[in-house]
């Protein structure tokens, strides 16, 4: 028989997190704090508690997806969590895993943080995986079940790893969905559709350009190389040309404006013969 497992907030992330393990065998008793959301898990077989006590007695697995960290706070605090595994996947910032971490120990229980990196539709894909970071061992003891939601992706003993990576991911889409978004605002700008110009041009040149990620986490890792294959200063000086257009186009240029002026900032500090890596040690010095 299948490990049972409790799930705690039955939004579309909990949701979808009840019915994989559902679906995979698993007794899963949910709970809710308004009570009959998601009444299509009932007919899957899922176990309704009436109070999170009772949720947290039914399994020795306890994942938690609510909405905020203050919710998990609320939920959790005062509850009697001795021999439970708390994995919290509930979207948090590294000091706030920390202290769910810390809060869970007292409490009895031990503790995984985890990042999910899909959406609901993905849960139970190939597709999708999540960060956990916490006791690698209590990771390993719960494997079998963890895997029915996505691939494990253990980044550390720090719990406040996963939410760390996950924000990192999470910070790089939102930079690039930014970059296309002005990029699909110049061009409806010109009144020219934008179906065509994304999949024809935008969707393979961000991909063409990703290809140089690897070799700037090189550079970070291991020392910058010798000669840029395109160096900050003349980025820079063609930068302008980027506001500019945005400009006379009727196009707010408040995405892109940051960009060149750390570009700036590097060429002026003396990095302007290095590369787009040399911005990464600037984002971590405050401008003057």
């Amino acid at each position: 028989m299948k490990s049972p497992v409790t799930v705690l907030g039955l939004g579309a992330m909990g949701t979808a997190l009840a019915r994989a393990f559902l679906a995979a065998g698993h007794p899963t008793t949910v709970w809710n704090r308004t009570p009959g959301r998601s009444p299509e898990l009932d007919a899957l077989g899922a176990i309704r508690a009436t109070t999170v006590a009772d949720a947290i007695a039914a399994g020795p697995l306890v994942v938690v997806c609510l909405l905020v960290d203050d919710t998990v706070r609320s939920t959790l605090d005062g509850v009697d969590l001795t021999g439970r595994t708390v994995v919290n996947l509930t979207n948090s910032t590294p000091d706030q895993a920390r202290g769910t971490a810390e809060r869970a120990a007292a409490a009895g229980a031990q503790y995984l943080d985890g990042g999910i990196m899909a959406v609901p539709p993905m849960i139970g894909t190939p597709g999708a995986f999540i960060f956990y970071s916490g006791p690698q061992d209590v990771l390993e003891q719960h494997r079998p079940a963890l895997e029915v939601l996505a691939r494990p992706a253990y980044v550390g003993t720090d719990p406040g790893l996963a939410a760390l990576y996950d924000i990192a991911l999470l910070s790089a889409m939102y930079g690039m969905f930014g970059g296309a978004q002005h990029a699909l605002a110049l061009i409806t700008s010109s009144g020219n559709p934008t179906e065509p110009f994304t999949n024809d041009f935008l969707v393979p040149w961000l991909t063409a350009m990703l290809t140089s990620l690897p070799s700037m986490a090189r550079e970070l890792d291991h020392g910058p190389a010798t000669t840029a294959d395109s160096n900050l200063s003349m980025q820079a000086a063609a930068y302008e040309n980027l506001v500019t257009t945005a400009e006379r186009q009727g196009v707010d240029p408040r995405l892109l404006t940051p960009m060149g002026e750390l570009m700036q900032r590097a060429v002026d500090a003396g990095h302007g013969d290095g590369g787009l890596s040399a911005l990464v040690g600037l984002l971590r010095t405050p401008a003057d």
